[in-house]
C-alpha cells in the first residue's frame, strides 16, 4: 500500500468511525484522541475499521505509534 492509498484508507475510517469530524480541517499532526476527541472505545473501532478495510493488523503494542493521522497513514503504507 502506498502512502495515498493509506492517507485514503484513513480518512474513509475516520468518516466512518467519527462521521461529525471534517476531514478538510483535520491536519495530519493531529492527534487521533485528543485533536479528534476520539474516546476508547472510538479508537478500538477506528483500528478494526481500518483492518477490516485494509487487512493490516495493529497490535496494542503499536496503539502508540498510530496515535497520530500521520503516525497510522505512515504505519499503514509501511506494512500494507
Amino acid at each position: 500500500m502506498n502512502e495515498q492509498d493509506a492517507r485514503s484508507a484513513v480518512q474513509a475510517a475516520i468518516g466512518k468511525v467519527a462521521p461529525d469530524v471534517d476531514l478538510a480541517e483535520v491536519d495530519e499532526d493531529a492527534r487521533l484522541r485528543q485533536d479528534l476527541e476520539l474516546d476508547s472505545l472510538d479508537f478500538l473501532r477506528l483500528i478494526e475499521t481500518i483492518d477490516t478495510a485494509t487487512g493490516v493488523d495493529i497490535p496494542e503494542r503499536d496503539y502508540p505509534a498510530v496515535a497520530t493521522v500521520k503516525g497510522l497513514i505512515e504505519y499503514l503504507a509501511s506494512r500494507g
